[in-house]
């Protein structure tokens, strides 16, 4: 943690701290909060509470309120996630540059692996390649342009996918990079993997490459050894295609039969007051325990994992 924290203070970004309970949750359908609820002075019937995902809506608020570059690291939680790579409880690093892009996050969260890998990672410069180039390198096929069909024969020439049905195109494009593309990712180097569909922008903003190209998310992602280790983005600022995209994630949840998650009306309140442009990212630092130290189970990296707790 002095490596970590000499690295930003090097760099002027600030460390904060943000709450870990909130009265608003992720409406992502793919990530699903801790429900509790608080008892008490201010509250006599109760208020729901939820632990965060991620620290990022509280820290948009600073950066909205003149923070500057920001940094935290804290504990984040996640309900239903327990597996070889996954615990309910793990620590994020997540920080914030107002002024830069994707690409120049990339660079600084390059830099801060190699200073925290302190020598156990190879020489190589990190590898870049963009989610069309990935899909067309491994699979042959351009994600952006692929139908469903398409996509479910792909899927089907693979044991871990055959017989599967029913998913729309961004279901089988998610599984068709966990389980085919991911694991060959970050072989003896660093990859990031950037632009990724816009129909998978969550947070990020979209661009137009050009009148003839498909729509891209400004986001990335980083490999080592087949494991994701960080999800960054080039943040979106709008607070009404926030919103927008707040409404569309509950619409899927009802569809999917998940419960009604309330948004966070205080974030979309400092989006309209205004967020600097500015990149983010998150990175598991119980990830970059395992693969700087060649473990294969994230309990390996943690004193007491979800089954001792």
């Amino acid at each position: 943690m002095g490596r970590l924290r000499r690295f930003f203070a090097d760099k002027g970004v600030l460390e904060v701290e943000t709450p870990l309970l909130s009265s608003a949750a992720t409406t992502d359908p793919q990530i699903h909060s801790f429900e509790t609820r608080y008892q008490g002075p201010g509250a006599a019937q109760g208020r729901p509470l939820y632990l965060a995902t991620s620290p990022e809506f509280a820290m948009k608020r600073l950066l909205a309120a003149g923070s500057g570059p920001i940094y935290q690291v804290c504990k984040a939680f996640r309900q239903g996630e327990a597996g070889r790579l996954h615990n309910p409880e793990f620590t994020l690093l997540e920080w914030y540059r107002p002024g830069f892009d994707h690409f120049q996050l990339m660079d600084e969260v390059e830099q801060l692996v190699i200073e925290l890998a302190d020598g156990r990672l190879p020489d190589a410069a990190a590898e870049r390649l963009s989610y069309a180039a990935l899909f067309q390198r491994h699979l042959g096929l351009d994600p952006h342009t692929a139908d469903s069909q398409t996509l479910t024969r792909c899927a089907a020439g693979f044991p871990a996918l055959a017989g599967l049905s029913g998913l729309g195109r961004d279901g089988w494009l998610d599984l068709l990079m966990s389980h085919v593309i991911q694991p060959r990712l970050g072989q003896g180097r660093l990859t990031f993997v950037y632009h990724y569909p816009a129909s998978q922008a969550a947070l990020a903003r979209i661009r137009q490459p050009a009148a003839d190209a498909p729509a891209v998310a400004e986001r990335f992602e980083l490999f080592y050894r087949g494991v994701e280790l960080a999800n960054g983005f080039h943040e979106l600022t709008d607070s009404a295609e926030q919103r927008a995209r707040f409404e569309r994630d509950r619409a899927q949840r009802h569809v999917q039969g998940l419960p009604f998650m309330p948004m966070d009306e205080r974030l979309l309140a400092a989006l309209g007051e205004g967020l600097p442009p500015c990149a983010g990212v998150a990175l598991g630092l119980d990830r970059l325990l395992l693969v700087f130290n060649g473990l294969t189970q994230l309990s390996d990296t943690v004193a007491f994992p979800f089954e001792r707790a």
